[in-house]
């Protein structure tokens, strides 16, 4: 059994590299968000889940939810929904780019990584906007 087993080279040989040895980039913040989002993602769609589930139950329990929804808390929630799935999406279609090849050049990388930073804030305001614009706030 101890014949299957890789021994190290020696005290010479190349360890695998550790956050101590990388430079904290906005490509690596993004790949992180990004796992946090799908997390995020996970939880708001738990709340989509509710939400569509007490319609069906009846007019009562859709009236609970809704008004747990149009909280403060439940805004915050619905909030934090909105920019994981903005971002998640965003930083989705950066991924598609790189399994076309494209986008490797770690200054367009790191622009784009900000990119979907902004435009999930900026797209989630505007969902937020447009919402409260149309159906008038909670």
């Amino acid at each position: 059994m101890s014949d299957t087993i890789p021994q190290r080279a020696g005290p010479n040989a190349p360890l695998s590299p550790h956050l101590q040895v990388w430079r904290f980039t906005a490509t690596m913040a993004a790949s992180i968000t990004q796992r946090i989002a799908g997390f995020g993602n996970a939880i708001g769609l738990l709340l989509f889940t509710a939400w569509v589930a007490s319609a069906a139950m009846s007019d009562a329990a859709f009236a609970v939810v809704s008004g747990f929804l149009a909280s403060p808390f439940g805004l915050f929630l619905l909030f934090g929904f909105t920019v994981a799935f903005s971002f998640h999406l965003l930083n989705g279609v950066r991924y598609l780019f790189w399994d076309a090849g494209r986008g490797f050049d770690k200054a367009f990388a790191s622009k784009t990584a900000w990119a979907a930073y902004i435009g999930s804030v900026a797209l989630t305001v505007l969902i937020f906007f447009v919402g409260f614009s149309v159906y008038g706030g909670a």
